[in-house]
């Protein structure tokens, strides 16, 4: 195809796929809806502070999904007059929300309460609730999780990646925080399990308060990871040295460049990428037509899915020029 270059074999937008990611946001919503509502019950029911710890998780997991819905509708919106580089990062500012209300409705409502219970200890009932409670999470978790991980493992394959290394580095913010919060909420309830189990074996609320307070001491370290790796994309991240790689060599296998002397990947949003490149161009036309050809070629370049916008502009003899 003429005149337009899939960049990098659309390497950048295999890191989005929002169809695959809504999925997965969805499925994990439908699964914490129903687990905090179990878990709501089973803390009434038994009075554990594991069980009210895990319950608390899952309203802020739940909530956070639709935290996750927004990211994912409200960063497709096409650029506009106002956001000539469009919505993207709007996706992070979202996730980050879904972050802080981990960290603030789901580990500083649990380690609070598992405070609370080791100063002023009340013993739990009705142990056999917990546990079916905990076992019907566990598994509705476990379905959240695999299409977490199934979704992470296709994106690290077609990139070339471990999947804990794309779960770190992808520029899609929705996948990682479904696939943290369901590793944590498979971790919490094991931990929850362990407390439930030694409260009624000991007979004291010590190991039931000190769950509770290990459950919200996970979600706190979640939290935190997934604020920290939002914050880097809203801040602006270059993108990898293997997709950099790509995309100059990609442009470099354009008949109108000569050769390329500087190169700017950043991601303005899941899977799309800012593009600034110094080329130099092929033939000796006037200044007219090489500006004219400029804006041909960044049109062309913002044909494809992966470039929300491009701009080019001309090298100087005396720079160095870029390999692919």
């Amino acid at each position: 195809m003429r005149g337009r270059v899939l960049l990098g074999s659309s390497v950048a937008r295999r890191d989005r796929r929002p169809d695959s990611s809504l999925l997965t946001v969805i499925v994990a919503f439908s699964a914490n809806l129903l687990i905090a509502l179990a878990k709501s019950v089973a803390a009434a029911i038994t009075g554990s502070a594991s069980m009210l710890a895990e319950a608390a998780h899952s309203w802020a997991d739940t909530g956070n999904e639709i935290f996750l819905l927004f990211a994912d509708r409200r960063s497709g919106r096409s650029r506009d007059a106002s956001h000539p580089l469009g919505y993207g990062r709007e996706a992070y500012v979202w996730s980050m929300f879904a972050a802080f209300g981990l960290f603030t409705a789901g580990a500083v409502v649990s380690i609070s309460h598992g405070i609370s219970e080791l100063r002023n200890p009340e013993p739990a009932t009705d142990f056999v609730v917990a546990y079916v409670v905990l076992a019907v999470a566990f598994v509705l978790e476990g379905i959240s999780f695999l299409q977490a991980s199934r979704e992470a493992r296709t994106g690290a394959r077609t990139l070339g990646r471990h999947t804990l290394d794309h779960l770190w580095r992808t520029s899609n913010p929705t996948v990682r925080a479904v696939f943290a919060e369901d590793a944590a909420a498979l971790i919490g309830l094991v931990i929850a399990f362990a407390g439930v189990g030694l409260h009624q074996y000991t007979g004291s609320a010590v190991p039931d308060a000190i769950g509770s307070i290990l459950v919200g001491v996970l979600l706190a370290v979640v939290a935190v990871v997934l604020i920290e790796r939002n914050a880097r994309f809203l801040v602006g991240q270059v993108v990898s040295p293997a997709i950099r790689g790509r995309v100059l060599q990609s442009l470099l296998e354009r008949p109108e460049i000569d050769r390329i002397t500087y190169l700017h990947l950043e991601f303005v949003g899941p899977g799309r990428m800012y593009l600034v490149a110094a080329i130099d161009v092929a033939g000796d036309e006037a200044e007219h037509d090489v500006a004219v050809r400029l804006r041909r070629i960044e049109r062309e370049l913002e044909d494809n899915p992966d470039i929300e916008e491009a701009v080019l502009t001309l090298a100087t003899p005396d720079e160095a020029s870029l390999t692919g």
